[in-house]
């Protein structure tokens, strides 16, 4: 049997993509679990460029960036496969799983890291004309997720922002997901975290916002 190995933080965005897509082709694996302020010498040796998580070890071999790990899992163990098998609709999947983590993300951060009244405006304008693209382009047809029945690569991609936006919110007292504005991604989210496999490897939605208020706090006080 393979050796999987997984190194990540529990609360991280990044490391949850790797665990959903593990647990989702039920694949067994070591969990890791790395202090971010404090990272283990392995870790740093598996990931001497960037030095940051998540890293997945497969019978000896490092692998690094949570989507490249996602896609070396998909290909690797190829059942309940992530992403289509048309080379077309392959390619679409990854493009959107770029704008998510190049677009998205950095907005949804940008809201996070938000100090003032005008910077959270600005941030939730922009959050919108992103959320504005994804509905309009991703959901014209009825589809429960983005690969219409069941989950694929896009899921996971931007179920992982999606909680980082939620537990942002939840913070900044701001409602940025409104499902009015955006009934199909509204629709989607809740559809894609009563998943069993995705509701069952959530982290504590508490937990999860105070530790993220601890890490807000300490990110602002060095700006």
């Amino acid at each position: 049997m393979a050796e999987v190995k997984l190194h990540g933080f529990w609360y991280s965005p990044y490391t949850l993509r790797v665990v959903w897509t593990l647990k989702l082709k039920d694949i067994p694996y070591q969990n890791i679990e790395e202090d971010r302020y404090n990272k283990s010498l392995q870790l740093l040796e598996y990931n001497p460029v960037y030095k940051k998580t998540p890293v997945l070890v497969h019978n000896g071999k490092p692998l690094c960036e949570s989507m490249l790990i996602v896609e070396y899992i998909d290909e690797i163990w190829s059942h309940n496969s992530l992403l289509p098998a048309d080379p077309y609709e392959r390619a679409l999947a990854r493009f959107w799983v770029k704008y998510a983590d190049d677009d998205m993300f950095s907005a949804v951060i940008a809201f996070f890291l938000s100090n003032n009244d005008e910077e959270r405006e600005k941030s939730i304008e922009k959050i919108w004309e992103h959320l504005r693209v994804v509905e309009n382009q991703c959901f014209g047809d009825q589809k429960k997720f983005f690969g219409g029945d069941i989950i694929n690569i896009m899921d996971i991609a931007f179920g992982s922002i999606f909680k980082i936006l939620v537990v942002a919110e939840d913070i900044l007292d701001a409602k940025v997901l409104e499902d009015e504005k955006f009934p199909h991604l509204h629709s989607w989210y809740n559809n894609f975290k009563d998943v069993a496999v995705i509701k069952e490897n959530l982290p504590d939605h508490e937990k999860m916002v105070a530790f993220a208020k601890f890490i807000r706090e300490k990110r602002l006080a060095c700006t």
